[in-house]
C-alpha cells in the first residue's frame, strides 16, 4: 500500500507535514535549503519586522539526568538581518524550491498601514505561500508592543488579522501564545478576523534558571538576565492540551491548525496530528541534532501510517479528540491493577518505593525464589498507573483490567442518580491505637 504524506494546511500544500518553525534554524537561505535538501517539507521564516539588535547570550537549557536539552529557553529575538537580505533569499529559495511551502512570519507594530506595507512588500518581493503572524513571542519584543502582547489580547489579534487579511492574497496562519488560560479566546477571534489557520504553540514564558554563583538567571548578560521562551521535549504535554482544546472547540470547527511543541520524533507528530493538526512545525530538535532528523521521521512516519492501514493524513487526523472528554465524563467503574512479571523484575525495589511512599501503599516486598521480589496487594491497588512509570524494565509492570460487573456510570450519572458505584477498593492503611 502507497503512502501519501503529502499535506495540505489552508491550501498551502507540501511534500510532507514536517516544516521547519520560524526560528534559528530558518534565518537564511542556506539554512533553509539545506533542509528542503534533507526532505523538510515547508519552513517558517525567521520571523521579520524592524529592525532589532539581539545580545550575545542567548540561550540556556534543562537538563534531566544525562539527557542534554529536554528543555531549551531563548532571549533571542527576531531577525536582526536586514529585511532586504530576508526578502531577496526568500524569494530565491522559492525559486530553486517551488514543491516546498515557503512561509513568511511578520512582527510588526500595531498600525493597519505598517502591516499594509510589509505584507504588500513580503508577497511582492518573495512569492511566498503564505504569512504567520506572530502573535506569540514572549519577551522582548512584547516589552514593544507586539508577539505575545498580541497575543495575550483577542480583540488585539482580530484587529491585525482584519488588516492583514485586507491586503493579503495569499493564506494566514495567526502563531498563539500559549501565555493565556484559554487559547480558545484568542483562536476564535483570530478566526473572526479572518485567519485561514492557526499555529501553536509558542514559547512558554520561563526563567530557565539561577546561576546560584553569580545569582542571575540563566542565561546570563554581564551579570543579568531576563525571562525568556521556553521550548523543547518538555513543553509536549502542554502543547498538545492547547491544541487539542482548539480542535475540539464548536466555534473553531474547521480552522485548520499547524502543531508546534516539543516535536522530536515521527510520533510526537502522528499525536498532533490525531489531535487534530494538519501539519507540525519543529525547531528545538533541529537546534540539538540537525536537518537530517527528517528522514527518521517522513520513514517513520510512513511505516506507522502502513501498517496502521492510513494511505494519507487525513485519515486519522483529529480521530483522538473525541476521546478527550471533561474529568466528568469519565467512568468510574473502570477498573485496572497492577500486574508484575516476575521473571522479567530484576528487584530494584522502585516501584515498591515509589508506592509505598508516594501513592496508595499498594505493594508488597516479599521473599521468593531466594529473593525479594515485589507482590501487588490485590485489595488495596487502584490502577494509578505509577510503579509501571517508575520501573526500568519496560514491560515487566503492566495494567490489566479487573472486570467487575458493573455498568459504566460517570461522576455527573451517579450524582444524578443515573448510576451505581462498584464496590472501591480499600486503598489506604488504618492506623492502629
Amino acid at each position: 500500500m502507497a503512502v501519501d504524506l503529502t499535506s495540505n494546511l489552508a491550501g498551502i500544500v507540501s511534500p510532507n507535514p514536517f516544516w521547519l518553525a520560524s526560528a534559528p534554524p530558518t534565518n537564511t537561505y542556506g539554512q533553509v535549503a539545506r533542509a528542503f535538501d534533507c526532505g523538510w517539507g515547508g519552513a517558517v521564516w525567521k520571523t521579520i519586522g524592524q529592525p532589532i539588535v539581539n545580545v550575545y547570550s542567548r540561550y540556556g537549557g534543562i537538563d534531566l539526568g544525562t539527557q542534554r536539552l529536554i528543555g531549551l529557553n531563548n532571549i533571542e529575538l527576531i531577525t536582526d538581518r536586514p529585511i532586504e537580505d530576508n526578502l531577496k533569499e526568500m524569494k530565491l529559495v522559492k525559486k530553486r524550491y517551488p514543491k516546498h511551502a515557503l512561509i513568511a512570519s511578520l512582527m510588526v507594530e500595531s498600525k493597519r498601514e505598517v502591516w499594509h506595507e510589509i505584507v504588500k512588500r513580503t508577497h511582492g518581493e518573495t512569492g511566498c505561500d503564505g504569512f504567520e503572524l506572530n502573535f506569540g513571542c514572549p519577551h522582548g519584543m512584547s516589552e514593544r508592543g507586539m508577539g505575545a502582547a498580541v497575543g495575550q489580547v483577542p480583540e488585539y489579534c482580530q484587529q491585525i488579522v482584519e488588516w492583514v487579511k485586507e491586503v493579503s492574497t495569499i493564506p494566514v496562519i495567526t502563531k498563539l501564545t500559549p501565555n493565556v488560560a484559554d487559547m480558545t479566546y484568542p483562536a476564535r477571534a483570530a478566526k473572526r478576523g479572518g485567519t485561514d489557520a492557526v499555529s501553536a504553540i509558542n514559547t512558554i514564558n520561563s526563567l530557565v534558571g539561577v546561576d546560584l554563583d553569580l545569582m542571575a538567571p540563566r542565561p546570563n548578560v554581564a551579570g543579568k538576565g531576563s525571562h525568556g521562551g521556553y521550548c523543547g521535549p518538555a513543553v509536549k504535554p502542554i502543547a498538545l492540551n492547547f491544541v487539542s482544546s482548539m480542535a475540539a472547540d464548536p466555534e473553531l470547527q474547521g480552522l485548520p491548525i499547524s502543531g508546534i511543541g516539543g516535536i522530536s520524533t515521527w510520533k510526537d507528530a502522528a499525536e498532533f496530528i490525531a489531535l487534530g493538526c494538519a501539519n507540525v512545525q519543529v525547531c528545538t530538535a533541529v537546534m540539538h541534532y540537525g536537518f537530517r532528523i527528517v528522514e527518521d521521521m517522513c520513514d517513520g512516519l510512513a511505516n506507522w501510517m502502513e501498517q496502521k492501514g492510513y494511505q494519507k493524513l487525513t485519515d486519522f487526523q483529529g480521530r483522538a479528540v473525541p476521546s478527550i472528554q471533561k474529568w466528568e465524563n469519565l467512568d468510574l467503574n473502570h477498573f485496572i491493577r497492577a500486574h508484575i512479571d516476575e521473571a522479567t523484575c530484576i528487584g530494584c525495589e522502585l516501584c515498591f518505593i515509589a508506592c509505598e511512599d508516594g501513592a496508595h501503599q499498594a505493594l508488597a516486598l516479599a521473599p521468593k525464589n531466594g529473593k525479594r521480589l515485589v507482590e501487588v496487594k490485590e485489595d488495596m491497588c487502584v490502577g494509578c498507573n505509577l510503579c509501571s512509570l517508575v520501573c526500568p524494565v519496560p514491560g515487566c509492570i503492566t495494567m490489566r483490567k479487573v472486570e467487575n460487573g458493573a455498568p459504566s456510570v460517570s461522576w455527573k450519572q451517579h450524582c444524578a442518580g443515573a448510576g451505581a458505584l462498584a464496590p472501591r477498593p480499600q486503598h489506604y492503611n488504618t492506623v492502629e491505637e
